[in-house]
């Protein structure tokens, strides 16, 4: 088969990356079997984080569609208030230019009456509608009836025109009618003598009904609030409706300070009247002294939105906690599984009587070591130890206590071999080898009689031997990288060591003395 081509390859890679990114990801769990847990609590963290943002999101959304509402609301006030006030002030002026005129006050009666008050008698709300002279006499009146009796000088409508010549347009504060049991606002304006002077008023008595009337047809929540308020502080009209508060100043409240220093705004406060928290949205009326407010109770706002926050909220706390539970269960299944391929791992390579490493984990062990050995140009050295006369052994004490006496020996070769990097191994049967890297010959011979010298220590008995006690030979082998052809060149060496220290007699000690011209690998 001809070699793919470039582009083929780029394709093969582009196919196989997400297998491997995969597989490399299965890996890392389960080298690091925690990081599931780890992973799975962030991201259950993350998606309560994105919903509690989505949910304040939420909050402020339904904030914004609020004072919006209330905004379009007092909007509407505003605008019914100010066409109700245009058309009021045209019937002032009216009736100020009638009475400013000579010619008008020498009609008859009738004919006055009609010219002054057309205006005023078709506005709605007008409760009444005059005309007072400079000493607060009533000299015209709307309804076909007497005067009313007594001078209305002590008004604050009156002596306000008559107090400033520039007062315009004047709104009093309420007050309780002498005329009529309603309260009343008084909407005044000056008239001027042919020489400037003050001559008298026209007055329109508006009765507080007409804002009552217009807050009624709006609703804001069973807790909201809605008002007129002037100016000054003095409220004009509310709804839900309070007696004790209506007339009343309110001007040292700190929800009327926000209303005074602004022409319009939102703001949310607790109510001074009630205690209500609330969002207030306000406007100036043009061409009036009032404020216009809608003020939605924020429980009532945000009720269904709470509601809602609670069952989405309770559901995230759920699913979350579930998330990191099933992900901390899998972290820990994971662990326990690494752990029991560790220990499987381990047994493979371990060898049941003795607990030293078996004969394929020292073969691994023993390339490794060799190929860090011929990077870093360390020398290399091998024992190769068996049990002298063990077949008679076995034959004379049972394979039971045999056995024992390997795990003895396999013990005092463990205890004997102290530094991290070496590796002592059962190669098989009575045979024993051990791997010391970085180690000259001066060294491995220190060991090996060591060893030695440790199972002698053991006294164990051994009639069948002529020694009269278990005891080991040893041969020694040393080597740097890639000398003597290779691990298992060096391994050869050792062994052969081995023969001569048993041919010398046993229990003793054969190192390698000379480098052998060729060694083959096995």
């Amino acid at each position: 088969m001809n070699p793919a081509s470039p582009p083929d390859k780029a394709l093969r890679k582009r196919r196989i990356r997400p297998r491997w990114t995969a597989v490399g990801m299965a890996s890392a769990l389960s080298r690091r079997p925690l990081l599931a847990g780890v992973a799975g609590t962030v991201v259950a963290v993350l998606m309560a984080s994105l919903s509690i943002g989505t949910l304040y999101q939420g909050r402020q959304g339904v904030l914004d569609h609020a004072r919006e509402t209330s905004a379009n609301l007092v909007a509407i006030i505003s605008s019914d208030i100010a066409r109700n006030v245009e058309i009021y002030n045209l019937s002032l002026n009216a009736m100020v230019e009638g009475a400013q005129n000579p010619a008008i006050m020498a009609l008859s009666p009738a004919l006055r009456h009609q010219i002054l008050f057309d205006r005023a008698i078709s506005a709605a709300y007008i409760s009444g509608a005059y005309v007072l002279d400079a000493y607060g006499n009533v000299t015209a009146e709307a309804k076909d009836a007497p005067f009313p009796a007594g001078s209305f000088a002590d008004r604050e409508y009156f002596y306000a025109q008559q107090r400033s010549p520039s007062a315009g347009l004047y709104f009093s504060h309420p007050f309780a009618s002498r005329l009529r049991a309603t309260p009343t606002i008084g909407m005044s304006r000056r008239i001027n003598a042919p020489d400037g002077s003050f001559a008298g008023i026209a007055l329109l008595a508006m009765n507080l009904a007409y804002f009552n009337s217009l807050l009624d047809k709006l609703n804001v929540g069973a807790e909201g609030s809605i008002f007129i308020i002037h100016q000054d502080g003095t409220m004009i009209a509310r709804k839900p409706f309070r007696e004790n508060i209506v007339g009343h100043k309110i001007a040292s409240s700190l929800t009327f300070a926000r209303m005074a220093n602004a022409g319009s705004g939102s703001y949310v406060a607790v109510s001074p009247v009630d205690g209500v928290r609330r969002l207030y949205t306000f406007s100036r009326v043009p061409g009036t002294p009032f404020i216009a407010a809608v003020a939605p109770a924020e429980d009532d706002v945000l009720g269904p939105w709470r509601e809602r926050s609670r069952i989405v909220g309770a559901l995230t706390l759920l699913s979350g906690l579930s998330f990191v539970a099933v992900s901390w269960l899998l972290a820990l299944s994971l662990r326990e599984r690494a752990r029991a391929q560790e220990e499987l791992v381990l047994l493979a390579g371990t060898d049941a009587l003795t607990g030293l490493p078996n004969r394929r984990a020292f073969d691994e062990r023993m390339d490794e070591e060799w190929r860090r050995g011929r990077r870093a140009g360390t020398p290399l050295s091998m024992l190769f130890i068996d049990v002298d006369y063990f077949k008679p052994y076995n034959d004379t004490y049972g394979h039971a206590l045999g056995d024992d006496a390997l795990a003895t020996v396999a013990h005092s070769i463990a205890t004997a071999v102290r530094r991290p990097g070496d590796v002592p191994a059962r190669y098989g049967g009575e045979e024993f080898v051990v791997l010391l890297p970085d180690t000259p010959s001066e060294g491995a011979l220190h060991i090996a009689e060591a060893i030695r010298q440790g199972v002698l220590a053991c006294a164990i008995p051994h009639r069948a031997s002529p020694l009269g006690t278990v005891t080991v030979s040893i041969g020694c082998a040393t080597a740097s990288p890639p000398g003597l052809g290779g691990p298992y060149g060096l391994l050869g060496a050792a062994d052969q060591q081995l023969y001569k220290a048993k041919a010398a007699g046993r229990d003793c000690v054969r190192p390698l003395t000379h480098m052998p011209a060729a060694v083959v690998n096995s």
